[in-house]
């Protein structure tokens, strides 16, 4: 058995104001589990995705994301949760004034099979996108994969 307390599980770089990876602090072996805590704009993702492999689920404490899917929007406020298939995009941001408190669980654990849209300037539309630590250290960057452009820089 393994128990934590949120507030004593590192921060971890993200889009999100705050992201805490419980499952690494747990030991999990099958499920990833993050505590969020989106400011108003942020985002849980980096960009607009989708995890080959792995189904997500998102629990809403308080606040209310927004999440842009290929369908529709689908707003989910404090109490209820969503979940998305292995392959389905989404991007969840906090497009309201209150801070949004979530915690996202994704299975299996561990994922390298993710594709990721970001808008880039140079070519004027939605192109895939690339995660990279930055050279500082201190900061992760997004890039086109089309032109090498940056498209956002996150710490």
């Amino acid at each position: 058995m393994e128990k934590v307390t949120i507030d004593d599980v590192d921060g971890q770089m993200s889009a999100a104001d705050v992201r805490r990876p419980v499952s690494r602090a747990l030991g999990t072996e099958d499920v990833a589990i993050n505590y969020y805590e989106l400011a108003p704009g942020d985002s849980f993702a980096f960009g607009y995705h989708a995890h080959g492999d792995q189904e997500e689920v998102f629990y809403v404490q308080s606040g209310t994301v927004t999440f842009e899917t290929d369908d529709e929007d689908a707003v989910v406020s404090a109490g209820e949760l969503i979940r998305f298939a292995p392959d389905e995009f989404q991007r969840g941001v906090n497009e309201g004034e209150e801070r949004v408190v979530a915690l996202a669980l994704g299975a299996p654990r561990d994922t390298e099979d993710i594709e990721m849209y970001r808008h880039c300037e140079e070519c004027g539309e939605r192109t895939r996108n690339k995660i990279e630590m930055a050279d500082s250290r201190d900061e992760l960057v997004t890039s086109c994969l089309d032109c090498g452009a940056e498209t956002g820089r996150f710490d």
